[in-house]
């Protein structure tokens, strides 16, 4: 790909969160002092929200890095639909401890058990809990309940609760919640990057995969990255990877403006073709449901057991003296049949031709990608 057209060591902007590409933004150094403060104390609830894309999983993840193994012993889970006590068997087997039980009880001892034998050896136990707006009430009672292991005034395990916006606005305005609210004894909110920050931020990722000023940003580049990504983490890093497979498939060492908006339009219009295409497959199988249901009515007319010619009905009792409305009806009837049809054929085809569109424009990117890299290949094999 582009790693080897700009002589990277790795992909840069990679959306797999790695502590090792951690950059410390006014908003994440905030957010680090309150985790230190939080370390600091020894106990409650320290809560981490932040919009999506904004950084809060490699935060953590560089938290884990600056602890001392030898004072701490630090577990994480990433919360989904948990009921309270799938949420303590995932606390049980994020300390490495076995999971398995008969009751509720025998594993709480077992968490306590092990909590303090670690307290014995001095360290301490921290606990993450990563997309905590996951987590119904009843579980977060339960972490509650987590949180009065003691040894004397000490408590066994402190408990960071990380998640979207929509989890701290719960915590606080939640009746059932007050007792945890109580432990809470800090919060804070991660905002989108600052555009200063933007050109720091990229030098930072860059440096790390061997970046030896191949390729050049300009000014306007990083002003028009800002303002497609809005500062937001994941949307610039999805942004910077595809300018850069762009970049190296166009042969491009001087990155501008205009390379960030025309890959910028492109990404655009990708996720309205897939919008597009997820909407006409749900109309047509709206379209393909209510066919089905509409099961034939059997009649002497479409009951292939009973004769033509037994029938009360024949072809000449269309021409009775209502048969121009029940011919009327037919036609309308046909013509209503043949309009679904020649929706769902149009769908179908609209569908097809978007596809074609698609593959072909990937054809062509993998011949200039195979072309490039074939080039590459040439120059080493000349070195």
């Amino acid at each position: 790909m582009y790693e080897s057209f700009y002589n990277f060591t790795g992909r840069p902007f990679q959306l797999t969160p790695d502590p090792r590409f951690y950059f410390s933004t006014r908003t994440h150094k905030k957010a680090m002092a309150y985790l230190t403060y939080g370390l600091n104390q020894g106990e409650g609830f320290i809560i981490v929200t932040g919009d999506i894309g904004t950084g809060k999983t490699i935060l953590v993840r560089h938290l884990f890095d600056t602890l001392d193994r030898n004072e701490f012993v630090a577990a994480m889970i990433v919360s989904t639909q948990l009921s309270a006590e799938d949420l303590l068997r995932s606390v049980v087997a994020s300390f490495g401890l076995d999971a398995q039980a008969d009751d509720k009880g025998q594993l709480l001892a077992r968490l306590e058990s092990y909590l303090r034998e670690q307290y014995q050896m001095g360290r301490r136990a921290i606990l993450v809990v990563d997309e905590a707006q996951n987590l119904s009430n009843a579980a977060l009672e339960e972490m509650r309940m987590l949180s009065n292991f003691q040894e004397g005034d000490t408590a066994l395990v402190q408990s960071f609760l990380v998640g979207q916006p929509e989890f701290r606005d719960r915590i606080f305005t939640a009746p059932e919640l007050e007792q945890l609210r109580q432990r809470v004894i800090a919060t804070h909110h991660l905002d989108p990057m600052e555009e200063e920050e933007l050109g720091d931020y990229l030098v930072h990722r860059l440096s790390l995969v061997g970046w030896d000023s191949d390729p050049t940003f300009t000014g306007e580049a990083v002003e028009a990255i800002y303002r497609h990504s809005d500062g937001v983490p994941r949307r610039l890093n999805t942004l910077c990877s595809r300018v850069l497979l762009y970049g190296a498939i166009e042969e491009i060492h001087d990155i501008d403006a205009d390379v960030i908006d025309t890959v910028a339009a492109d990404m655009a219009s990708d996720a309205k073709v897939k919008v597009r295409g997820t909407q006409q497959r749900a109309s047509f199988t709206a379209k393909a449901k209510s066919s089905f249901k509409k099961a034939p009515v059997v009649s002497e007319m479409n009951d292939s057991g009973i004769p033509l010619e037994t029938g009360r009905h024949t072809a000449a009792s269309l021409y009775s003296s209502e048969g121009e409305n029940k011919l009327a009806d037919a036609d309308e009837g046909g013509a209503s049949a043949s309009s679904e049809d020649a929706e769902s054929k149009e769908i179908m085809q609209s569908r097809i031709t978007q596809l074609e569109e698609m593959l072909k424009s990937q054809n062509e990117m993998l011949k200039k990608l195979t072309s490039v890299m074939d080039k590459a290949s040439g120059e080493k094999d000349g070195e």
